[in-house]
């Protein structure tokens, strides 16, 4: 069986790492080094004891097709069906090594293919698009029980508030919720509360989100498995698929976070694309006794 939940490959020890506005990926490719348990991802993403990072993409070995095929992994070492700056810094890693070039390639992850373009590079730095696919905007979307929403579609919050939600499916699950302070003691408190809502067959990433002018939103991030990270391409997508589902034009929408702005352009038919930069950080490679410590 190959695929999303899958048995788990083993990685190489060789790494490198990149960010999307702050939110970093190590990328590993497959390798007979050390298998990728969830104590091996847990302690390489860790920032003090690790190399760190928001999660590992793994390169895998079959690229049958030309197609490149990668499984995705959380800090708290569950996989994941799929991170727009995670693939994103993945096409910088296939740049960089001479992999691909301007063209589109394809990457496989989750079961689902996208479509990638590297625009432009310089000085270790990316403009890098990928094509995320039709989203998908209501409680089937993102696994919820429906039942849980009362009849405007809202959800009781922690503290027995309603809660002004759009659940969006950006082939991961997304609860973007609007209207409240914009603080991040109110992300702590709705992010810990919706990602793992007992509504939610498969938890969900959470954003804090407002509308800021007629093509930009602002948004806070609560990523499942993760806690709050600067930025993230698919929670930025699913900002961009909401605003529109609520009366925002199609078409570009900038999406401001801690770390930076990344662009979602978002069809009436919601095909979404989105777009950013990426930044080199390191390369580097696991120590041999660090990799023995962790089962390899």
């Amino acid at each position: 069986m190959t695929g999303l939940w899958a048995e788990r490959p083993s990685l190489a020890a060789s790494f490198y790492k990149a960010h999307g506005l702050g939110n970093d990926y190590l990328v590993f490719e497959e390798g007979g080094d050390l298998p990728a348990s969830p104590e091996a991802v847990s302690a390489t993403c860790e920032r003090l004891r690790g190399p760190g990072g928001d999660g590992i993409v793994v390169l895998l070995a079959d690229r049958s097709g030309g197609v490149f095929r990668l499984r995705m992994f959380n800090p708290d070492g569950g996989e994941f069906e799929r991170s727009g700056n995670g693939l994103r810094v993945l096409g910088s890693y296939l740049h960089r090594e001479g992999h691909v070039g301007d063209e589109p390639f394809t990457i496989e992850v989750g079961g689902d293919r996208v479509a990638m373009t590297v625009h432009a590079h310089s000085a270790g730095t990316y403009d890098i698009s990928v094509d995320m696919g039709a989203a998908e905007v209501g409680p089937a979307a993102v696994a919820m029980d429906a039942s849980a929403l009362d009849g405007d579609g809202r959800l009781e919050g922690p503290d027995g508030e309603a809660l002004d939600l759009v659940p969006v499916g950006v082939g991961n699950p997304h609860m973007v919720v609007w209207g409240e302070p914009m603080t991040d003691e109110r992300l702590a408190e709705v992010g810990r509360f919706l990602t793992a809502h007992p509504s939610l067959a498969n938890g969900s990433n959470v954003q804090l989100a407002e509308v800021s002018g007629s093509d930009r939103c602002r948004a806070l991030i609560w990523e499942r498995g993760v806690g709050p990270t600067t930025a993230s391409g698919t929670s930025s997508c699913a900002v961009a698929v909401a605003a529109v589902s609520r009366g925002m034009a199609p078409g570009p929408v900038h999406i401001d976070m801690v770390g930076g702005t990344l662009t979602a352009t978002v069809s009436a038919e919601r095909q979404v694309v989105l777009r950013g930069p990426v930044e080199e950080v390191m390369t580097g490679v696991l120590a041999a006794d660090f990799v023995r410590r962790l089962g390899g």
